[in-house]
């Protein structure tokens, strides 16, 4: 059951400011996702820089798994994989759980690169929002989850 209200014209243009803040704020994810790709190696497509900081935050992953998180086609998980393969940045190893199953490594090449991408991003974030107190920061993040989750 969905309770609908009415907004009154204020608040309704305050959504429609949220709506345009969000759309330029992924714009600019897209590219830092770019940027990101390019700082880890020249020829890295956006795609494959999402799965290889994933393979790096989780140590490993299946590529099934992969798919599903980023809701991509297996078949791109697949090509971007490879890529990643052919550029040094990922293995393909037995899971030490299951031998039959593969999962996908960063190598230490990979790491260091994303390391150093992910404290640069940090950095940059970091310098918008140390001035704010930490209970509006957590209530940013609170506001964040729940339109991701909408």
């Amino acid at each position: 059951m969905t309770i609908v209200t009415e907004a009154s014209p204020a608040v309704d243009e305050a959504i429609a400011d949220v709506e345009e803040q969000m759309s330029m704020l992924f714009n600019r994810a897209r590219l830092i996702w770019k940027e990101a790709a390019q700082k880890v190696h020249p020829d890295l497509q956006p795609a494959g820089y999402k799965l290889l900081s994933a393979i790096v935050r989780l140590r490993t992953a299946n590529a099934h798994v992969l798919a599903d998180m980023f809701e991509m086609d297996k078949s791109v998980v697949s090509r971007q994989v490879r890529v990643l393969e052919e550029f040094g940045l990922v293995e393909t190893r037995a899971d030490e759980k299951d031998g039959r199953v593969r999962v996908l490594v960063a190598t230490p090449l990979a790491e260091s690169r994303v390391r150093e991408v992910r404290e640069g991003n940090q950095q940059r974030l970091r310098d918008v929002l140390l001035d704010h107190p930490e209970a509006e920061l957590r209530s940013f993040a609170t506001l964040l989850r729940r339109i991701a989750e909408a």
